[in-house]
């Protein structure tokens, strides 16, 4: 663990080791590394969704080992695995040093992907008169996987036992966790902007201190609009990029318009 913390904390990544042990325990098969010198150099995972999507992420390499082809090396080796096991789809969140690795490895642009920050010590105002009714979240397969597109209840289940989650019955729901430099606000995955907007309002009140991350789909405009309108930035900018592993797989159905805030780059 503290070479896998030590590979996330090199590139400044937000990853606490508690995210490193959710990947471990979701994806046992699925996850792996280069050892040299004695400690773990470069790390890859891939969280298995069900028999839909693999996901793909922590591709890491420590500094003083670039440049050697580990990277590389690793993400053969892993979608070797996850085509072996019948996965039909593999997705990943791409920054501009990766994108072209993966190119070259046959995977396409799907989407952009943001991450926006809030600095902290900023305040907002509830409209008069609103009350932020929520409830803890009661997690319900079908709703998520109609716009996610995949099963992938383990992983909620594991963010929910972390940080009591919020819901509104019949829109949506939002979670949010602790990271090494910002609180991460996603997923959420609701209805309606207005429940949207109340779901992140609640969640800001409980943090009025904290400087927030929150990863989002450019192409919903409802979660732009109400990141500009709470005082977040835009400060990382990624594509989202797919690669078919079986012949003729097709696309995964998914519905970006209610996808407020993605889980994270490492996990979808």
């Amino acid at each position: 663990m503290p070479h896998l913390a030590d590979l996330s904390r090199q590139a400044q990544w937000n990853q606490t080791e508690a995210d490193w042990t959710r990947l471990l325990t979701l994806a046992p098969a699925g996850c792996f590394g280069i050892e040299a010198d004695g400690r773990i150099v470069a790390s890859t995972t891939a969280i298995s969704y069900a028999p839909e999507l693999a996901w793909i992420g922590m591709v890491l390499t420590h500094p003083n080992y670039r440049g050697k082809g580990m990277a590389t090396a690793l993400l053969e080796h892993t979608l070797g695995t996850v085509k072996a096991q019948g996965t039909r789809i593999a997705k990943l969140d791409a920054t501009s040093e990766g994108r072209p690795i993966y190119a070259k490895l046959g995977f396409k642009d799907e989407c952009a992907v943001e991450r926006w920050r809030r600095a902290p010590g900023l305040r907002f105002e509830t409209p008069a008169g609103e009350q932020h009714v929520l409830h803890p979240y009661v997690i319900d397969p079908s709703f998520d996987r109609a716009y996610f597109g995949a099963y992938r209840i383990p992983l909620l289940q594991s963010l929910a036992k972390q940080i009591e989650p919020e819901y509104f019955v019949g829109h949506g729901y939002a979670l949010h966790r602790p990271g090494a430099q910002a609180r991460h606000f996603g997923p959420s995955v609701v209805r309606t902007r207005d429940a949207a907007r109340r779901l992140l309002e609640s969640f800001l009140a409980k943090f009025p201190n904290d400087e927030i991350f929150w990863d989002l789909l450019p192409d919903n405009s409802d979660a732009i609009q109400l990141a500009i309108d709470h005082g977040f930035q835009p400060a990382r900018h990624l594509v989202r990029m797919s690669l078919a592993c079986q012949p003729n797989a097709l696309p995964l159905v998914h519905n970006n318009s209610s996808v407020f805030a993605i889980a994270g780059f490492e996990y979808g």
